[in-house]
């Protein structure tokens, strides 16, 4: 058993704890990052199966995310495109297949105005909230005790239209039943991408992705920590009090000034704090829990819909696989189809055997383009709900209420102990960007605390603390 002595020990080698890491390096503090698993990246992960590179966790990035691109830059790391040229696909509750071009769902004038509608409302929520502190803003209180669902059907009698809108937070986002969550918590999501007019809009929120995955992110920084990072070392018990921590991971043991906790708060609980951390922050953690999605890859000799001029972009408010896009890995002459299937879809097909589950999964995807997608080379279902540091997908939640009465303190230091990851974050909230940013803002109220110096509450973290270094300086 090594024992080490450092500023701060970081308690996960995902985006968050590994960008916290950089920072408080670049401040001249010495770190360790304790990670429970073999591996860097967290809910981002890449596997090869079958000879083809799969994303199995977080890949996309927006053009708002400027907290990853910024990060990007400091690696020296490249993006490319998604591709999207061509028609989408929409199939219909009763099974009607068509397909389309343009923003507009191909449904009846009506529905389409009633989305239209309903895009404004919540564009309009989103823009008046602070992602930082939503629960400040004068309708959070109503917001957060009426769940999405029935917030939507009091503001449209169209069926049609609040299935579509409430598609792409409960299943494309949360991954939660609509009639779990708040319309606060809705607003939050709108509000983290900089407006719901982002969410319903593929070719912005999935736009590029990252030259040698997401996941390389995450080795690139461990890269550049070297030692810092020991893997297999979860953190099981923490003591702490106001000057300092000592973390026990499996074969070491951290000494340290300060603690991050850089894990998804449905994990909080897995750690033993002597002493037992305050009463409002145990109870906190029990509202906030993962949603559930299976991402399902399924690779074929050739991007076969592109030569039918489609894009491979597909939805179905009522289909087993919600949505459907064209994932081909960077330089793959093979193509790639991903989809999702969320919340109580997910439940139902893990009740199936592996078998039963693939053929519905290619039937649905079948359902949207043709035949040929019946057979892949290579299949695979990523499943972070089983995976025993993750626990589900895509991030933690508030139930009905949580939101505005926890919220608040969400990211308040226990003692030594600070709490950051994507789950936490405002702007970039579940998403990669958000993990970066929690990172850099932990960091910088850290090392102005050891420093004995005034934090900046204004401070975002879309930039980073301590300077920007381009890989080579």
């Amino acid at each position: 058993m090594a024992t080490l002595d450092r500023d701060v020990v970081i308690i996960g080698a995902g985006p968050t704890g590994l960008t916290a890491a950089l920072e408080l390096r670049k401040a001249g503090k010495s770190v360790a990052v304790l990670e429970a698993r073999d591996r860097v990246g967290g809910r981002t992960w890449t596997g090869e199966v079958g000879g083809a590179t799969l994303e199995i966790g977080g890949q996309w990035i927006s053009p708002d995310q400027t907290a990853l691109y910024s990060l990007l830059e400091e690696l020296g790391i490249e993006t490319y495109e998604r591709h999207k040229a061509g028609a989408s696909v929409f199939v219909a509750p009763d099974g009607a297949r068509t397909e389309f071009t343009g923003e507009d769902f191909p449904v009846d004038a009506a529905t389409v105005a009633e989305m239209r509608r309903l895009t404004a409302e919540l564009d309009v929520l989103a823009a008046e909230v602070d992602p930082d502190r939503p629960w400040e803003h004068p309708r959070a209180a109503e917001l957060d005790r009426v769940s999405f669902h029935h917030w939507l059907r009091g503001l449209s009698g169209d069926e049609a239209a609040c299935d579509n809108i409430g598609m792409f937070i409960a299943g494309g986002m949360l991954t939660k039943p609509a009639h779990t969550f708040s319309a606060l918590q809705a607003v939050l999501m709108a509000a983290s991408a900089g407006a719901f007019s982002h969410l319903v809009d593929d070719e912005f929120i999935l736009d590029r992705r990252v030259v040698g995955t997401m996941q390389g992110v995450s080795l690139a920084m461990a890269e550049r920590l070297g030692d810092a990072v020991h893997l297999n070392n979860p953190v099981l018990r923490l003591e702490w009090d106001a000057d300092g921590v000592t973390a026990h991971g499996a074969d070491t043991t951290v000494r340290a000034r300060r603690a991050i906790l850089a894990v998804p708060p449905n994990l909080y609980s897995r750690i033993s704090y002597e002493p037992c951390l305050p009463r409002r922050q145990q109870v906190a953690h029990q509202h906030q829990s993962m949603g559930l999605v299976i991402k399902v890859h399924a690779v074929y000799p050739t991007p076969f819909w592109r030569d039918k001029g489609l894009s491979g972009t597909c939805f179905g408010p009522g289909a087993l696989v919600q949505e459907v896009y064209d994932n081909t890995f960077h330089g793959d002459s093979r193509g790639t189809l991903v989809g999702f299937v969320s919340d109580v879809k997910a439940d139902e097909l893990f009740a199936l055997d592996a078998g039963e589950r693939r053929a519905r999964v290619l039937a649905s995807i079948a359902g949207f383009l043709g035949d040929e997608a019946l057979n892949p080379d290579v299949y695979y279902e990523s499943d972070f709900g089983s995976e025993e540091w993750t626990r589900g997908a895509y991030a933690t939640s508030y139930d009905l209420g949580g939101l505005l009465r926890f919220g608040p303190g969400q990211t308040d230091p226990v003692g030594a102990v600070h709490f950051a990851s994507s789950d936490l974050a405002g702007a970039g909230y579940q998403h990669v960007d958000g993990a970066v940013r929690m990172g850099r803002r932990a960091a910088a109220r850290i090392a102005a605390e050891l420093d004995g110096s005034a934090y900046d509450e204004s401070y975002d973290g879309a930039a980073p603390a301590f300077g920007l270094k381009p890989a080579g300086a």
